[in-house]
């Protein structure tokens, strides 16, 4: 019961950064996908980086356990042409598509009926999937600090490194 708690909790804080952050709006949705404006990119980069030193932190106190799924990258490839034409056709991504329509916007139904109906079509593909893409490039459950071969605060440090000068020089190209 406490971890539905946790979700409801931890979903009305996001879709509420989300609606701050302006991440909803259309405009920076086609912007982020013309490389115009970077709105977004920096809202995501900044929740990685703190989702990264929040859970390696509780990881390292042996409060949560990692729970890795293995790095298959045909479904990588695959997935991430599919979404990235979806996006591309609705303006929308899918986190994106469900806070505008709690914003009032209707034209993103069209995208929350596209999830339902690809989440339909990948439980029919799945079997299929199995023995074809899914099968691409299997390199198991793993993580970049193992593959680096570093301790995880060296890597997670360089990332925010280059996360915070990737701001600095989106923001001097106004960005």
């Amino acid at each position: 019961m406490m971890t539905l708690l946790y979700g409801l909790i931890t979903g009305i804080l996001f879709g509420f950064l989300l609606q701050k952050g302006q991440v909803l709006r259309y405009d920076k949705q086609i912007g982020a996908l013309r490389l115009q404006d970077m709105t977004i990119l920096k809202f995501m980069l900044s929740h990685i980086a703190v989702a990264m030193v929040g859970i390696y932190f509780l990881y390292d106190l042996g409060i949560v356990k990692l729970s890795l799924k293995p790095m298959i990258l045909g479904g990588v490839v695959v997935g991430g042409l599919i979404f990235g034409i979806g996006w591309g056709l609705l303006g929308y991504c899918p986190g994106t598509s469900l806070g505008a329509l709690g914003e009032g916007r209707v034209d993103a139904l069209w995208g929350i009926g596209g999830m339902l109906v690809g989440a339909g079509i990948y439980a029919e593909a799945y079997p299929y999937m199995l023995k074809t893409v899914l099968t691409w490039g299997n390199y198991g459950k793993i993580t970049l600090p193992q593959v680096l071969g570093l301790n995880h605060w060296i890597v997670i440090f360089f990332l925010i490194f280059l996360t915070v000068s990737l701001f600095k020089w989106f923001e001097k190209k106004g960005l």
